[in-house]
């Protein structure tokens, strides 16, 4: 039997298609929602560090499947090797009902206003593709709200580099731990500005669910008692409780049909038994993150689109960017850690912009907390690796440890990018996703200062011993992504340069929509998520008010 025919289709139901599933659902339009993955369930995977999404090394908790979802890896020199979700520079994230908003650590960044113009700033940046955004600070700020009050976010307004607000946050913020304590001490005496960090997480009863009980599993888990705050269990509900949204997991999305007049008709698809389906709409909204999302659109070939859908200008996976993360590691004469969770708590914005010499910047702030596998991984250089040296370490240095660590604002380039590989194709039989590219240059020089902003901090704090995150100034030439993904279908206002309008519109095609961190022009010194929600609250508003408009033209 034909699937009944609905007024839109979103693939993806992470940070952005959630939000947008939502807008358009409670407004009175007929939503499928598709979900290649399933819905969570913490007790199915309880706290296992070694299928966290952090760590991977016996597989990942909330997907992808690694046997069924390879990608290709184009290395410098042309090499292509295939990977799974198992490997290093898959760049995965989640997939499930919730996406990475299940299994995230929630910080809940906006933007800074210097980040929507930083050619205006900073100028050509050669071998680089930056640019300003079409849209400013000013332009998202309603919706910043929105996402803090509708998903739910906990913080307060001692931040004094952020943008102006209309309206507090919805909860307060959380307190310091002892790490966060003893750093902000220190960053006061230092001429900083310390402040705790926004979060997607219940400092107080919100929304029906309780308040976080501070464990120390937090980030790469789901939360046990429901407290942190995803599309998973805010947004998405909302939408089915309309009963005008219907989710469908484990469905694979193949491509989007696009007729001879060069509008988008619907999807073919797999469903969670392995058959091949169609889903016919007025409208179609990808939201697969920027990987998944650029795959779709290049393997979505017709007449009028012959490089793919929106590609005509091959822009598409264009500009992939993530975040290297840099910072340093001290060591303390004392127990510096308490590990009241999740860790992460205090942060600063002083060298976000404004930094002599460089391009952006980053904030730095104290990090999750690493449970004992991961914690292996974070010793000087030099350290015993095995055996009763390795031992004693892992005793003595566990609650003595802090980091203050940050994602740097990469410089994007229309090098670093998806394609779709040729030969290679995943268990479906549908061509899989190519990365291929690197970071910019200058990428290496904000880690080297921002790195030494933080070893400067941990000493004057009385670190006993600290070392920079990685080498010094080393940051590899290969495809950026992870879970901080972004700016493979960008927005602009020409065409010639840009996938999307500032609607997330697609250019070429008038009733196919992207609405996830593909359409980020540049990706912040912050995690993106509540950016990607705000721009997804301000795309479904605008389908809504012109959904009657693009359907009947």
């Amino acid at each position: 039997m034909a699937n009944k025919h609905v007024n839109v289709i979103i693939v993806g139901a992470g940070a952005g298609g959630g939000v947008i599933a939502k807008e358009l659902a409670v407004n009175g339009l007929s939503v499928i929602l598709f979900e290649r993955g399933e819905w969570p369930v913490y007790d199915k995977n309880a706290n296992d560090e070694l299928i966290s999404q952090r760590i991977q090394e016996l597989g990942n908790a909330f997907g992808p499947d690694w046997k069924r979802n390879p990608r290709v890896l184009i290395s410098p020199d042309g090499k292509r090797t295939t990977i799974t979700p198992a490997n290093g520079g898959y760049n995965h994230n989640a997939a499930c009902v919730g996406s990475g908003t299940v299994s995230y650590g929630g910080m809940a960044w906006r933007f800074m206003p210097e980040d929507f113009k930083l050619k205006s700033i900073y100028g050509h940046v050669e071998g680089s593709s930056l640019e300003d955004w079409p849209v400013t600070y000013d332009d998202l700020e309603p919706y910043y709200e929105k996402a803090e009050w509708e998903i739910g976010v906990s913080g307060d307004e001692t931040n004094p580099f952020a943008g102006p607000r209309n309206r507090p946050y919805p909860m307060p913020a959380f307190e310091y731990n002892r790490e966060a304590r003893h750093l902000s001490e220190t960053c006061k005496k230092m001429g900083l500005h310390p402040f705790p960090i926004p979060m997607l997480r219940n400092s107080i009863p919100y929304n029906g669910r309780p308040r976080c009980i501070r464990n120390r599993t937090c980030v790469g888990f789901a939360c046990p008692v429901d407290a942190k705050n995803g599309t998973q269990n805010t947004v998405i509900p909302v939408a089915m409780k309309t009963g005008n949204c219907e989710v469908k997991t484990g469905c694979m999305v193949a491509n989007i049909i696009i007729d001879e007049k060069g509008r988008a008709r619907g999807v073919e698809y797999f469903d969670s038994k392995g058959n091949g389906k169609t889903q016919t709409a007025d409208m179609v909204v990808v939201a697969g993150a920027a990987t998944e999302t650029a795959r779709l659109l290049l393997n979505s070939k017709s007449k009028l689109h012959p490089n793919g859908a929106g590609n005509n200008n091959d822009w598409v996976g264009r500009n992939l960017q993530g975040h290297v993360y840099t910072g340093a590691t001290g060591l303390f004469d004392f127990d510096i850690l308490d590990l009241t969770g999740p860790g992460a708590t205090m942060a600063i914005c002083d060298f976000n912009h404004h930094n002599p010499g460089l391009v952006g910047g980053g904030m730095l702030c104290t990090e999750f907390f690493q449970l004992p596998y991961a914690f292996t991984g974070n010793r000087p250089s030099g350290s015993a690796r095995w055996g009763k040296e390795h031992k004693d370490y892992q005793r003595k240095y566990y609650y003595r440890s802090a980091r203050l660590h940050g994602p740097v604002q990469e410089i994007p380039n229309f090098d670093s990018r998806i394609t779709v590989d040729p030969t290679v194709k995943d268990y479906w039989g549908i061509p899989v996703a190519a990365m291929s590219g690197g970071r910019h240059p200058l990428d290496r020089d904000n880690c080297i200062f921002l790195s030494s902003k933080a070893v400067e901090i941990l000493k004057e704090a009385g670190a006993v011993q600290v070392w920079p995150r990685g080498i010094p100034g080393k940051v590899s030439y290969s495809p950026s992504g992870g879970q901080h993904q972004a700016g493979t279908c960008r927005m602009g206002n020409d065409p010639k340069t840009s996938v999307v309008n500032p609607f997330g519109q697609i250019h070429e095609i008038e009733n196919l929509f992207v609405a996830d961190g593909s359409v980020l022009v540049t990706n912040g010194g912050f995690n993106p998520v509540l950016t990607i929600m705000a721009i997804a609250y301000r795309t479904g508003e605008y389908i809504v008010k012109n959904f009657n408009s693009i359907k009947s033209s």
